[in-house]
């Protein structure tokens, strides 16, 4: 049955997934912990899980050119909303899948999500994974969100995530868990920005199990007056394997990053790589934008938006 969003639910949906009302095909909007509305397409069926709150999403063999939306979002103050979604992505798919949470919260009370999502990616299939999170609001209570990713990749699957973090969550824990299988690739992207008194935790490990197995983390960063960023990946090199992992944050204010990339390696056969660079903005680059018209304010909102996107 459908509801009818209102502009703060239109807002949010833009925010997170870059849709205005209802998308076309396969899709499935959630808020406050009920369903909003739901469509399958002939490629993708969703249906409601019946052992936990949540979703199955079915994709066929052979599925290409398509994209499912399931967005989630939180206006009511106190609630605490956990969702278990698993996806089903059949051999020799071609898809793309946008998730993502927003938060308008007015009260002093908090609001939490937790979306726990899996990922099984078949044979040789592709799958590129969009996942935004957003927090507003006016009120003193916390906007906080917990997810957990986990990805399990048969031979030569591969699966691009983009995990983003726009402003305004109050918490986030983050933790994603992978299995590569052979042939497989697996690349993260992570983007993130906190301010204020904002924490935010990532914690990965991405098993590379198969031979000519892959994995490239990227993570980018900016960290603002009092937050706080702790970023924890572990790849872990099981075959004859290739594994990179990259962490670069901007450091402002009396914020605080602490970065540990780990690389272990369990095969003679295993190239692992990892680094990590935190620093501030450079004097010079601001000089630069400021010279072409731009007030100070105006170029280190231009370099940070740059260096995140």
């Amino acid at each position: 049955m459908a509801v009818d969003l209102s502009p703060i639910d239109e807002g949010l949906l833009e925010q997170i997934a870059n849709i205005h009302g209802m998308p076309k095909g396969a899709f499935n909007i959630r808020k406050d912990g009920q369903l909003v509305q739901r469509s399958s397409s002939a490629h993708i069926e969703i249906e409601t899980k019946s052992d936990n709150p949540g979703i199955d999403i079915h994709i066929a063999p052979g599925t290409r050119g398509e994209t499912v939306f399931i967005p989630v979002i939180v206006t009511q103050a106190g609630l605490k909303d956990v969702v278990y979604n698993t996806f089903y992505i059949g051999e020799d798919c071609d898809v793309t899948i946008v998730a993502g949470c927003g938060i308008h919260n007015e009260s002093h009370e908090a609001s939490e999500h937790d979306g726990i999502h899996t990922f099984y990616c078949g044979k040789n299939s592709r799958v590129r994974y969009v996942e935004k999170h957003y927090g507003e609001g006016s009120g003193t209570g916390e906007r906080i969100l917990n997810p957990v990713t986990n990805v399990i990749m048969e031979e030569g699957a591969h699966c691009e995530m983009e995990m983003v973090q726009l402003r305004g969550v109050s918490s986030t824990v983050r933790d994603t868990n992978a299995e590569v299988g052979p042939g497989a690739k697996l690349i993260l992207i992570e983007k993130l920005l906190t301010h204020d008194k904002q924490t935010a935790t990532s914690n990965m490990k991405v098993e590379l199990k198969g031979d000519d197995s892959s994995v490239q983390v990227i993570s980018r960063s900016v960290a603002q007056d009092d937050s706080v960023q702790i970023f924890n990946p572990l790849v872990i090199g099981e075959a004859a394997c290739r594994g990179h992992v990259q962490c670069d944050a901007i450091i402002m204010g009396r914020a605080k990053v602490t970065a540990i990339p780990g690389i272990e390696a369990a095969s003679e056969d295993a190239q692992l790589v990892h680094e990590a660079a935190i620093g501030k903005i450079a004097g010079d680059q601001i000089v630069k934008l400021m010279t072409l018209g731009l007030s100070e304010e105006e170029a280190e909102q231009e370099i940070l938006e740059d260096f995140l996107n």
